[in-house]
């Protein structure tokens, strides 16, 4: 698609609500492109996440834990690239939850381990199920070419950023 088609896709679509996605669209195309489908992709997300009590993101942390369980919140905090905090946060809430427990490492007391609860192993198909729901409508109407050049596209531009 060229850049003027590309800018009249996403003008059409945001300008109902507000005339300043047009001036984003046309001076920041490929920003304001990946900020609409992170958006849209989180949109979606929430509202699947939403039937299983979950917030974007912690599904993350439950699949983490479903390859390999037993992990550090430093092990989640490397594995993710997420900060402590959001990390130590989002794990405080899983274990309120019911989803995850958190216990000191018998190596180093310092260490908070953190382990599913069997409530947490029950979740993980439906888990997997929303994932599978958000690739199959991601991937809508993209050729395997397509697919494989959005992905090298978008690893491509996540190395380039600090």
């Amino acid at each position: 698609m060229n850049t003027n088609a590309y800018r009249r896709g996403m003008t059409a679509s945001t300008s109902a609500h507000t005339e300043e996605p047009d001036l984003l669209a046309s001076d920041f195309p490929v920003s304001f492109a990946i900020f609409a489908l992170a958006r849209q992709h989180r949109g979606l997300a929430s509202s699947l996440l939403a039937d299983l009590g979950l917030f974007p993101g912690q599904e993350l942390i439950l699949m983490q834990l479903r390859d390999r369980d037993g992990r550090s919140q430093k092990q989640l905090v490397d594995a993710l690239k997420l900060d402590h905090s959001t990390i130590a946060k989002s794990v405080r809430r899983l274990e309120n939850a019911g989803l995850v427990t958190r216990a000191a490492d018998e190596a180093d007391a310092r260490v908070k381990v953190v382990s599913l609860t069997e409530t947490g192993r029950a979740l993980q198909e439906r888990i997997r199920n929303v994932w599978t729901e958000l690739e199959n409508t991601s991937n809508r109407g993209l050729t395997e070419q397509e697919r494989a050049l959005f992905v090298e596209l978008a690893h491509k531009v996540v190395s380039r950023l600090p």
